[in-house]
């Protein structure tokens, strides 16, 4: 068992947001094991849905470059070690240089990324680190890049959201090459990746969930129905509603679109298709939150 410390503790209570006594209490039941401790908190209502368990702890800037027809994308993470830095004009700019390297030069990795010389100087990417590093008094990293290209008739869409610390990118397929012209598809397609950044879902749609994450769903809401102590039939409608209520909330197309409540996502796309006379499809959507552990927030169609 492990040992219930105070940093235990904080740290279960800042990814639940459950009472410092609740988070103690879950832990001890679960001997120290946070998994098990959030899903004790969430069976007995004192904790929501709870996404990842990675959270933002680095200062930084996420910078995105897009080719000129929008079918080849970049996102890159470069992280410093204050905001004071973060916020910076040459820094940002800094990491918007990666990020169209990225997207021109394609690396394979962080390695070859600062292993690339830099246009208009006879110095390469890690030269260059060290030139900011003397500018800005600070040590600064790549944390992780993404580099996509869409296959076929298509397009990206992108937005970066409160000083550079989330942005998005999202990947549509249609029939008519023009519609990536359009500005109706344009304002749709920034719309879309607003949604992703405000309401961050898990999947696309409801095909697109890991097994494994839909069955612990349900295994949580039949234990929570259970302590209700109404008839099995019940419960399972119980589970079911629950269920049901997860995908809406976290599957994009099933997401109430933020700029409208009264509409989802799906009902948005539709009308917008009709607007345009074409078949608008979100195919994939990835989502970086600065400095996250948990994962990079990934989701493409099944």
């Amino acid at each position: 068992m492990a040992e219930i410390t105070a940093q235990l503790v904080k740290e279960l209570r800042e990814i639940t947001g459950a009472g410092m006594m609740d988070c103690k209490k879950a832990l001890m039941e679960a001997e120290g094991e946070i998994e098990a401790a959030i899903d004790n908190l969430r069976t007995h209502g004192l904790a929501a849905q709870v996404k990842k368990s990675g959270r933002a702890t680095n200062e930084g800037a996420i910078a995105i470059a897009r080719a000129d027809d929008d079918r080849t994308i970049a996102m890159l993470e470069l992280n410093c070690e204050t905001d004071f830095v973060a916020t910076n004009a040459t820094f940002t700019g800094f990491a918007q240089q990666l990020a169209e390297l990225v997207l021109t030069q394609d690396p394979a990795d962080v390695e070859a990324l600062k292993a690339l010389p830099v246009s208009g100087a006879d110095i390469t990417v890690e030269q260059l680190f060290a030139d900011m590093f003397n500018k800005l008094g600070e040590n600064m990293g790549v944390a992780r890049f993404t580099r996509k290209t869409i296959e076929g008739t298509g397009a990206f869409a992108s937005y970066i959201h409160g000083g550079a610390k989330i942005a998005v990118i999202v990947a549509f397929s249609f029939d008519t090459a023009e519609t990536a012209y359009s500005e109706d598809f344009k304002v749709y397609g920034k719309d879309i990746a607003m949604q992703v950044a405000a309401a961050d879902p898990i999947a696309l749609d409801r095909d697109s969930f890991d097994p494994a994450t839909i069955a612990h769903e349900l295994e949580i809401y039949k234990a929570q129905a259970a302590e209700s102590g109404k008839p099995e039939a019940i419960q399972e409608k119980m589970a079911e509603g629950r269920l049901n209520k997860f995908y809406k909330e976290q599957a994009l197309v099933e997401q109430a679109f933020v700029k409208d409540m009264d509409i989802s996502i799906s009902d948005y796309t539709r009308r917008v298709n009709k607007e345009i006379g074409d078949t608008i499809t979100i195919t994939s959507f990835l989502r970086y939150n600065l400095g996250e552990t948990g994962g990079a927030g990934e989701a493409a169609a099944s």
